[in-house]
């Protein structure tokens, strides 16, 4: 085989890469970007949602006051831990994907493989707290009649309307970083490539 033949099989195999025309170009750096960005802004809403989710009730038969805090279920406090480091990585990433657009010629493979993993650590950390604190939602919305917890969002509707709309913005940060870390991947394979 000859060096031409070599040179127009890599050719023909660089062209027909799956996933589109977001490579390791301008527009494929401005993308990651903006979804990072999106991803700042669904983990920190989310974080202040479920920081500021209290209220305090009288129930009948009991003279004191009853608070509902994000603080009194670990799940919760889970949650608010996994979101905010989900956000410190989001504020970084940024900042080297920015550094990344300016300068595409100048962006190692390293960086893209270590976007990618580091996404994908993302993922499985905001997706399980999205999922503990689902679980201890959903019981506090329906309770568990088998072992006799009985729901509480009948009485703390603001508190549960609060922990709801934090787990919705957490899914979408999910959503983000499953794109992101989809991106970033066929970035690296398209760059080693």
């Amino acid at each position: 085989m000859g060096s031409d033949e070599i040179k127009s099989t890599l050719d023909t195999e660089k062209s027909t890469v799956p996933g589109g025309s977001c490579t390791t170009s301008k527009s494929c750096w401005m993308i990651q970007v903006v979804l990072r960005l999106f991803l700042l802004a669904a983990t920190l809403t989310s974080i202040v949602v479920m920081v500021t989710s209290k209220q305090s009730k009288t129930i009948p038969g009991f003279p004191i006051p009853r608070h509902a805090k994000f603080t009194h279920s670990p799940a919760f406090i889970y949650f608010v831990v996994a979101l905010s480091v989900a956000c410190f990585y989001s504020i970084l990433s940024t900042l080297a994907t920015v550094s990344a657009f300016k300068k595409p010629s100048s962006c190692s493979a390293i960086l893209l493989l270590n976007l990618a993993i580091m996404d994908a650590v993302m993922v499985g950390i905001v997706a399980s707290a999205t999922g503990a604190s689902g679980g201890v939602a959903y019981i506090g919305l329906k309770g568990n009649k088998n072992v006799q917890w009985r729901e509480i969002c009948n009485l703390y509707d603001t508190f549960c309307h609060h922990v709801g709309g934090a787990i919705a913005v957490s899914l979408v940060a999910s959503i983000i970083l499953l794109l992101l870390s989809i991106i970033s991947i066929l970035s690296l394979y398209k760059r080693i490539r």
